[in-house]
């Protein structure tokens, strides 16, 4: 047992997404009606927990809502890190659709984490990007955009406000 505790990890661990760990209350804003020309935001409440996984190479993180609809929402996304490209890829499942969404793949600079990739919007094709804003890592902020002219024009469409509730706990705290 003290020979593999006593192991370093092969690659090392990144912390771009440590200061998700623990518990939030998020602040959502969400468009009606996406790629419509809609104005109109829906705004509800979530909590929201993340915690890592695989010795620190990557995170889960589960959001909670009673605010979207008539049932409980539960959505969750997972990061993980890859270090030959030192790249970080996110998935996305929620319990309405039951699939996994394709990811997004990026990374952070200054604070500031930007990921892209392709899915589709009713049947549409899309670009989707992620942005991470971490500078404040004690209120951090995320949005989602989609653009349908491969990155020339971007609608934003989603937007989390996150608040701590807890102090991050796990194995990379």
């Amino acid at each position: 047992m003290n020979a593999i505790a006593g192991k370093p990890p092969p690659h090392p661990v990144p912390h771009d997404f440590d200061f998700e760990f623990g518990r939030w209350r998020v602040h959502n804003e969400r468009l009606k009606s996406r790629l419509s020309g809609c104005r109109e935001w829906e705004h509800f409440e979530a909590a929201n927990e993340c915690h890592p996984i695989l010795g620190g190479m990557g995170n889960r993180e589960e959001m909670v809502t009673d605010d979207l609809g008539d049932t409980r929402f539960i959505g969750t996304a997972l990061r993980l890190f890859n270090p030959a490209t030192r790249q970080w890829s996110i998935w996305w499942a929620d319990n309405r659709r039951g699939v996994l969404e394709p990811p997004v793949r990026g990374t952070f600079a200054h604070g500031i984490g930007t990921f892209f990739g392709d899915d589709e919007h009713e049947g549409r094709p899309v670009r989707v990007r992620f942005i991470w804003d971490a500078r404040e890592p004690a209120r951090p902020h995320w949005e989602q955009a989609f653009s349908t002219d491969d990155g020339a024009t971007w609608e934003t469409n989603w937007v989390m406000r996150f608040t701590r509730l807890a102090a991050p706990s796990g194995e990379a705290a």
